[in-house]
């Protein structure tokens, strides 16, 4: 009687945590240890300390959080992990979704961007993708990166940023104009093209837009 071969075992993903909170820290390693074919090779509490520990267990994928308290937060941590050696993977891992989140997470380099709210299931295929190098996007995150790719918000300057900033706080022309060193001219300027960019004539419709769109820091 012959007998069908065994399916080879994977081989571990090698896995450092990244998180500032040590309940949510001991909740992960609690659950990824009970995955068979995840390997944790350490903890962090910040991004320094990460990048430290990187260096020296050379894990296959960190799993980062964004808001890292004091140092450098989880971005910053991201793409100094993926500039040098052993340049691990990293799949963001986090409660916050919002575009500004997302853009800056994957232009540092991250890999995956999951949100905390995912199943452990979830967790551990995206896990797995990001260890190669395959995209991995918790569904209301890929639904936002598809819905901007169709719909692109529009390219604002730095300045233009700026002052919709100071507007969504209700400044006046005058109070942005002292609060970024500039005349009441040129914020009027600024508005206007504004106003030209979001489609709108008016403060309130421009703060509207710039919430639904969430041009907003």
């Amino acid at each position: 009687m012959t007998h069908a071969p065994e399916t080879a075992a994977r081989t571990p993903v090698r896995i450092l945590v990244c998180d500032d909170h040590a309940v949510v820290r001991a909740g992960l390693l609690a659950l990824l240890h009970s995955a068979p074919d995840i390997e944790v090779v350490g903890e962090a509490g910040s991004g320094e300390e990460a990048l430290a520990l990187a260096r020296k267990t050379a894990p296959d994928v960190v799993l980062m959080d964004l808001q890292l308290g004091e140092g450098i937060d989880g971005v910053e941590t991201t793409r100094r992990l993926r500039a040098a050696p052993p340049a691990p993977h990293v799949l963001v891992l986090t409660t916050y979704d919002t575009d500004a989140d997302v853009t800056r997470a994957i232009e540092a380099g991250a890999t995956g961007y999951l949100l905390k709210a995912e199943g452990a299931e979830d967790l551990f295929t995206a896990i797995h993708a990001a260890a190669q190098g395959r995209p991995a996007l918790s569904p209301p995150v890929a639904d936002r990166v598809m819905s901007r790719l169709r719909n692109p918000r529009p390219a604002l300057t730095p300045r233009e940023q700026d002052i919709l900033a100071h507007l969504s706080r209700g400044l006046s022309n005058h109070a942005i104009a002292r609060a970024l060193y500039i005349s009441e001219a040129t914020v009027k300027t600024h508005l206007r093209r504004i106003y030209d960019k979001l489609g709108v004539d008016t403060r309130a419709g421009a703060v509207a837009v710039a919430k639904e769109q969430r041009l907003l820091p």
